[in-house]
């Protein structure tokens, strides 16, 4: 700032005012800002946090980064965040909650002016402690039911429209042995499950043994799932996939293993990703608003309501935002029912 200053002709005071904000003349704005980019000067959130400024930097723990929906979702923060200014710090937990807490600091010792939680990264009170003693805005994304009891404002998916959704379209289709397949230890895919068997009930469908799997939510996992329900006396005519990537891992399991994609096998997933139409048949799937949840969870974060009032809310919001089922290519009548 001081080398801004000695380049513009004006005080290091001066630069600091134009820089944030603070009213100047425009002409003096404009120099010392061409100067500063010139110079490439950047602000360092260390200095700016130890003078009671915000940092511009908001932190970002993801459960499962390789998962193709996280990434998504990782980009969407990364443009909702820049539109107002902030940088993103990016931790991963890889769904360990020792590594979750571990990140906890590291993040709050980068002087973060809030964090975001994107997935559920399992209800663990030393991660729940070390949350609420970071002393900043913490919002949880895609978390099912859990961050309202922690205190944390969040904002998720109404995962129990979409499954419902995706069993009442193979249902219509004629479907009456339907599976299904997830993760099972987090809590928005806790929801979709929850919703699968409520649903089938409702409408008298049984659920036998075996048809619900719970597997590592990847292609590997997916494959294990396909194998354990095709070896079922009586195996699903469709299967609901609690993420996308598991319904893409199951159509690759169903094509290794001769099994034709709808014909044989009607697969649904959740998420629609970007893979989800450029699969062969595409994925019929339940898609969410990424973006717009995104944008909800960084205004809680680091909105003006957030900047005037850290840390945990005394009433923490709830918000919930409604997907939609699209259908493609991997859904078509049960041969059953022809």
């Amino acid at each position: 700032m001081k080398d801004v200053a000695v380049a513009a002709g004006v005080a290091q005071s001066t630069v600091s005012r134009a820089l944030n904000g603070v009213p100047v003349t425009e002409a003096t704005r404009r120099r010392v800002r061409t100067i500063a980019e010139e110079l490439g000067y950047q602000p360092h959130p260390g200095a700016r946090a130890l003078r009671g400024a915000p940092t511009m930097l908001l932190g970002a723990v993801v459960r499962d980064i390789a998962d193709p929906f996280f990434a998504g979702a990782l980009r969407a923060l990364s443009i909702e965040a820049n539109k107002r200014g902030y940088s993103v710090v990016l931790g991963h937990a890889r769904a360990a909650r020792d590594e979750a807490v571990s990140l906890t600091a590291a993040l709050k010792a980068r002087h973060c002016d809030a964090m975001v939680l994107l997935g559920d990264l399992g209800v663990d009170p030393r991660l729940l402690d070390e949350l609420r003693k970071v002393h900043v805005r913490v919002v949880a994304l895609w978390h099912g039911g859990t961050p309202q009891a922690a205190g944390f404002p969040s904002v998720g998916v109404d995962n129990r429209v979409g499954v419902r959704a995706a069993v009442a379209h193979l249902a219509a289709l004629g479907h009456r042995r339907i599976a299904f397949v997830g993760p099972g230890a987090h809590g928005d895919i806790r929801e979709r499950q929850a919703a699968y068997e409520n649903y089938l009930s409702g409408v008298g469908i049984a659920t036998p043994a075996g048809y619900v799997c719970h597997v590592a939510n990847s292609i590997a996992g997916a494959k294990q799932a396909f194998a354990a329900l095709r070896a079922l006396g009586e195996p699903p005519s469709a299967i609901v996939a609690a993420t996308d990537l598991l319904a893409l891992g199951l159509i690759h399991a169903a094509n290794e293993g001769s099994v034709a994609v709808p014909s044989e096998l009607s697969i649904v997933g959740f998420d629609d990703i970007p893979l989800a139409a450029a699969a062969m048949p595409g994925l019929t799937t339940v898609r969410m608003p990424v973006q717009k949840i995104v944008a909800a969870g960084v205004a809680l974060a680091i909105g003006d309501r957030a900047q005037s009032n850290d840390g945990p809310l005394l009433d923490p919001p709830h918000l919930i935002f409604k997907p939609r089922l699209i259908v493609r290519g991997s859904t078509s009548r049960c041969l059953d029912s022809i």
